[in-house]
């Protein structure tokens, strides 16, 4: 009999590289508050990849929240988050920016996100307000093509099943 290994132990989808048990799971379960915007921003990422739309509406500002996420990134599986720069957003700031670019597939094509989102402290947390989006252009994989997830995989085998 074959157990499926435990979802908090498998690595982060933010990209931090730790488990994600100790990475984003306490900021999920409200066990913590984001840090930093940067912080912020990772445990968004994650969980828009794990489909918490509470989540990503909780940490909302109060004057950009909308009041659903319905179908929000449903046809998206992402793969991959890299945080390009910041601007702000530590302790002892009142805003900050997050420049990041989120990789995802859509229907066997490569997808990218590129947003500079921007963040406030609101009642002494984080939150999201907005941002500002570069255009993307998808490009198709191959089945034989390697994944872009990075994992060394043929696509087919990965992330195209």
């Amino acid at each position: 009999m074959s157990t499926s290994p435990n979802p908090a132990n498998r690595p982060c989808p933010c990209g931090s590289g730790k488990p994600y048990a100790r990475c984003c799971r306490i900021f999920h379960r409200g066990e913590a508050v984001a840090p930093t915007a940067e912080h912020l921003m990772r445990s968004r990422y994650a969980a828009f990849a794990l489909g918490l739309d509470e989540y990503l509406l909780d940490t909302w500002a109060d004057a950009t929240r909308p009041g659903t996420l319905e179908g929000a990134g449903e046809r998206i599986t992402w793969i991959g988050l890299e945080i390009r720069d910041t601007r702000g957003g530590r302790d002892g700031d009142r805003d900050g920016e997050v420049e990041f670019v989120a990789r995802g597939i859509v229907d066997d094509h490569l997808t990218t996100l590129q947003e500079t989102s921007r963040f406030i402290r609101e009642r002494g947390r984080w939150c999201y307000v907005d941002g500002d989006l570069a255009p993307d252009t998808p490009i198709k994989i191959g089945r034989n093509a390697p994944c872009p997830c990075g994992s060394g995989h043929k696509f087919k085998r990965c992330h195209g099943r």
